[in-house]
């Protein structure tokens, strides 16, 4: 690569990624001072057309970075007016009161959103505050200085050869040159991934934990929609298979955001998220709500789960890890994009300071400290404790303690349990196939519930065919040689795309990888048993382009 001749931007601030972690720094650092040169360099083909839409949103973010957010015009238009937490049977349903809850997990002054529109909004007050955004540039590289600190990143590289060499009609990219970087990838970004084992930020640190987040639009029967209507559920069909569980949104427009989730610390291979998704929409309680609607969108990601002890370091020479790369999701919230937002705002404070004292390329410890011991860290803190009950005792243990435990932190600060492990990562979690039994999963009925292909074409992702597969195995022989005889191949399964299969040529089984589904969720990169696969950035613009809605 040294050969490879690039142009070179300076700026002051390189923000990887236009969440809502990177925007809020984008705009937080023009508000501390309009000369400061940012740049917010984003994969997708528009802002938003990488965010899985459809989330309940807590405004503390919003109202930390722009109090006057409503006069903004942003696109919070549906508070929370009704919420509910079940617990499902095959046939049936209990509904759990909302009394016995920690007021943590009260919805009532939070909104329903597409985080997509969020996104483009935050971005236009980032513009017009002069903050440049490049959509449709991916990040390929990492940019070192002298010492061993990141000083930039490569962006905009088009047009590989199929084995990744430069070619001919090769477009090498740019550096991008900052003062400091920051990565707001989301969740298991590649750069953030090689930042974090380069400098031992997780070292100390228990392994981060994952869900893999499906989730699909409905418009639905007029009569059935209650707009404001937050839904949320465990149990069937899971059980005792998985840890996980549902949410349904009533949005406006008498659309719904179905969603589903699984934990994927689970045992059995033979575990298929993306079929336990479509079979919980035949529980009757569903079923009733979307009987007559239709499905207009698809798409799925994966979540951190880890939590306050799974949070690597945050700071590295020349950086910071921000929003879903450090993992702040609140778990039993299911919420982190309003950490995300304070982050982002954290961060740039931060690095304001530092240069307006003449520094560049060194670590933010003032970030670190903001987010250990401010808003972030006390409320990932105090549900700290949930995810690791549920992994060792199951759902009924963990409501019982967890609701205990999230008690004892709101009334006294304190926790009856410490802080417990999560021991094994995800990968390490899968058992062998031959210790557990096969699962019969029904058709899908093409009314409630689609094969996979099918829905990611509701997705709208696009990868041109020609480029080097983004999706990399470190032994193409691992697959068929170790992973299907050992653990019946569960990429077959865990992917929510129908990226990965295994077909029988001449005689004898093949993998085969579609990487043209991809929908980037970089479930492979976590759940893959012998780590194998990991998921790396192709050419801008590629992916799903999730709808504005």
């Amino acid at each position: 690569m040294a050969e490879i001749e690039r142009e070179a931007m300076e700026y002051d601030v390189v923000i990887v990624g236009a969440g809502p972690a990177g925007l809020s720094a984008a705009i937080r650092l023009k508000q501390l001072d309009a000369d400061l040169q940012v740049v917010v360099l984003e994969k997708g083909s528009e802002v938003g057309a990488h965010i899985l839409s459809g989330a309940v949103l807590d405004p503390c973010g919003l109202d930390a970075l722009m109090p006057d957010w409503k006069d903004k015009g942003a696109p919070l238009n549906v508070p929370v007016k009704d919420d509910n937490f079940y617990m499902l049977g095959e046939a049936g349903e209990i509904r759990i009161p909302n009394a016995p809850m920690p007021p943590l997990m009260n919805n009532h002054g939070n909104y329903i959103v597409s985080m997509g529109n969020v996104c483009r909004w935050m971005a236009e007050q980032a513009e017009e505050l002069g903050v440049e955004i490049f959509p449709g540039m991916a990040c390929s590289e990492l940019v070192y200085g002298d010492n061993g600190e990141v000083t930039g990143v490569v962006a905009g590289v088009f047009g590989l050869e199929e084995d990744g060499s430069y070619g001919p009609n090769t477009e090498p990219g740019m550096e991008l040159h900052g003062k400091y970087v920051f990565l707001s990838e989301g969740v298991r970004g590649s750069l953030s991934k090689e930042v974090i084992a380069k400098y031992g930020l997780s070292d100390g640190k228990e392994p981060q934990k994952y869900g893999v987040g499906m989730k699909e639009i409905w418009e639905i029967d007029p009569a059935k929609h209650k707009e404001g209507s937050v839904t949320h559920t465990m149990g069937w069909p899971l059980n005792s298979n998985a840890g996980g569980g549902s949410f349904i949104y009533h949005l406006d427009n008498n659309q719904v955001y179905v969603g589903f989730v699984v934990h994927l610390n689970y045992k059995n291979p033979h575990l298929y998220p993306y079929m336990e998704f479509q079979r919980f929409k035949h529980h009757p309680m569903v079923a009733e709500l979307l009987k007559g609607g239709k499905r207009v969108a698809y798409g799925a990601r994966a979540i951190t789960e880890g939590g306050y002890q799974s949070m690597p370091k945050l700071t590295f020479p020349g950086g910071a890890l921000l929003g879903c790369s450090a993992g702040m999701v609140n778990v039993p919230r299911i919420k982190g994009n309003h950490n995300a937002m304070l982050s982002g705002k954290a961060a740039a404070e931060a690095a304001f300071e530092a240069i307006k004292a003449g520094r560049q390329s060194d670590e933010l410890t003032d970030y670190e400290a903001d987010v250990r011991d401010g808003p972030i860290g006390k409320d990932l803190k105090m549900v700290r404790n949930v995810k690791p009950m549920w992994s060792k005792w199951g759902l009924t243990a963990s409501l019982a303690l967890g609701g205990l435990d999230m008690w004892t932190n709101n009334l006294f600060g304190l926790s009856l349990f410490g802080t417990l492990g999560h021991g094994k990562n995800d990968a390490e979690a899968t058992e062998p196939a031959e210790n557990h039994k096969s699962i019969d999963y029904p058709k899908p009925d093409g009314v409630l519930s689609f094969d996979r292909l099918t829905n990611v074409s509701f997705a709208a992702t696009n990868h041109e065919e020609s480029q080097p597969c983004h999706l990399r195995l470190g032994n193409k022989d691992t697959p068929i040689s170790v992973n299907l005889p050992k653990y019946d191949e569960p990429a077959q399964r865990y992917c929510p795309a129908g990226v990965y299969e295994v077909v029988e040529k001449d005689g004898k089984p093949e993998f085969v990888v579609n990487f043209q589904n991809c929908v980037h969720c970089k479930t492979c990169d976590i759940k893959d048993p012998s780590q194998n696969i990991t998921w790396t950035t192709p050419q801008g613009g590629d992916g799903p382009n999730y709808p504005n809605m």
